[in-house]
């Protein structure tokens, strides 16, 4: 079972600050600490929020308010990177790599998967079925430019 099935939100936000926070301290990190560290480092804008853990822990951040949830967009970067990492679905990782290459930015790819990564969860979650992983990566494929199958 991932480590984060089990976590409420408010250790899940927790993991974030620690990792931050020994990621400027300088201190040993274990693995997902290091990975959520580096998501940290590529995000200036939350990283204030995360070293002022009593403005963050219990916020609740709406969209019908304009307010962008930090923990959610790093939680779908490191979503995104378990994908590439694991070929999941079958040639994500060569459709990030195309895609990268295209923007000349592997962030600035996976800021473009991520938001596919977003619409594919809510179209699953409205229709009340898991998300179709080959509709996914066809999207993927499209925005780096791969002829589709």
């Amino acid at each position: 079972m991932p480590i984060f099935d089990t976590q409420s939100r408010d250790q899940l936000r927790q993991m974030y600050i620690n990792a931050w926070r020994k990621h400027r301290d300088g201190l040993p990190m274990e693995p997902l600490e290091a990975q959520i560290a580096d998501v940290v480092a590529l995000h200036p804008e939350y990283q204030a929020a995360l070293e002022d853990p009593d403005k963050v822990l219990d916020r609740d951040y709406s969209p019908e308010g304009g307010q962008s949830n930090p923990f959610l967009h790093m939680g779908l970067h490191l979503a995104v990177r378990d994908q590439i990492g694991t070929d999941r679905p079958a040639g994500m990782r060569a459709a990030f790599e195309a895609l990268a290459a295209r923007l000349s930015s592997p962030h600035d790819a996976e800021h473009q998967i991520i938001e596919r990564l977003a619409e594919a969860l809510w179209e699953a979650q409205r229709a009340g079925r898991p998300p179709d992983e080959q509709a996914y990566l066809r999207r993927i494929r499209e925005l780096a430019g791969l002829r589709i199958k």
